[in-house]
């Protein structure tokens, strides 16, 4: 039997509770005890969850930094206009700033692009670029799936769409995907045959992109475009696939000369029935073929004769 939730669990709904999904409450048959069932946490929602509280929490602040936030703004008064220029921040359109008042992110999430303020005895930021960046993953030994040693490497293209997440999550962005890319293309390629590598690239940049982006998009990056750039095969594979290829093509070329003369075989014996109905066919034929010979070798010149008349000959 599905209860309700307690009030001392929270409200379900809320970001921070939303890392435990599925709550379920089951109370016994007899006694007031009741037993809580937690299935299927999210890494996604914790982290979403901790963001969006970290940054509606970040105004309430304790006694001793709201002393510091007021002795700042009284600094501030104090050396105006020079502390203006200290204040005052430009960001770039390509560039997203990301405050942090006292450790915690100010409310509104990331500044930018533009002109934004900042408190400079209490405040500190960091800018993220929201332009698309490329690298080429390092060629990688991989073992495929029919036992074949191959070297593969790959180029990713991705962005921060998220620079709150970027920041609060990773410490090194482009490391991380570094590191991401490079064990996915092995992972992924260790399941394919030589085959599947060699003739849907396509496919397998599309597939890895989606892995990619799956692990990533808890940090705020989108993996745009995998690419995969060379398949590099051992000499002596390259040497053994040439030769089968070799032999492929010579057995079909045996083939298609066994057609040709099969098929060249059944027009001669048409000829020969179609010749046999009238006798006089084969005397054109043999004129055809004297014409024929004059015109290209007019030096030799071969005339057939019957052999029945070489018999009148021998009777007389």
């Amino acid at each position: 039997m599905i209860g309700r939730v307690p009030p001392c669990l929270g409200n379900p709904h809320d970001p921070i509770e939303g890392r435990y999904q599925d709550l379920s409450v089951k109370t016994g048959g007899t006694g007031g005890s009741f037993t809580m069932e937690l299935s299927k946490r999210r890494v996604s929602a914790v982290r979403a969850g901790e963001a969006s509280h970290t940054e509606h929490n970040a105004g309430g602040t304790g006694c001793f930094a709201w002393i510091l936030l007021i002795l700042s703004f009284v600094f501030i008064v104090a050396t105006f206009p020079l502390s203006i220029w200290f204040c005052m921040k430009v960001v770039k359109e390509y560039e997203r700033a990301v405050i942090f008042r006292l450790g915690r992110i100010v409310q509104g999430g990331a500044k930018g692009p533009g002109i934004f303020w900042i408190i400079p005895c209490t405040d500190t930021f960091r800018l993220v670029d929201l332009r698309t960046v490329s690298f080429s993953v390092p060629p990688q030994e991989v073992l495929t799936k029919d036992s074949v040693t191959i070297m593969v490497d790959a180029i990713v293209y991705y962005r921060i769409f998220n620079p709150v997440m970027s920041v609060i999550s990773v410490i090194d962005v482009a490391n991380v995907t570094h590191l991401l890319a490079q064990t996915t293309l092995q992972n992924m390629l260790g399941t394919k045959s030589l085959t599947s590598i060699l003739t849907e690239r396509e496919n397998m940049a599309q597939e890895m992109e989606k892995h990619l982006f799956d692990a990533s998009k808890n940090w705020g990056i989108k993996v745009e475009r995998v690419e995969i750039k060379d398949v590099r095969l051992p000499k002596a594979l390259q040497r053994a696939m040439a030769a089968e290829a070799e032999a492929v093509r010579d057995a079909k070329a045996k083939v298609i000369a066994a057609e040709g003369e099969m098929n060249a075989s059944r027009a001669l014996k048409e000829a020969a029935t179609v010749m046999a109905m009238s006798p006089n066919a084969l005397q054109l034929r043999y004129l055809q073929t004297l014409s024929e010979v004059a015109s290209e070798r007019n030096s030799t010149i071969l005339f057939p004769v019957p052999i029945n008349i070489m018999t009148g000959f021998k009777k007389k």
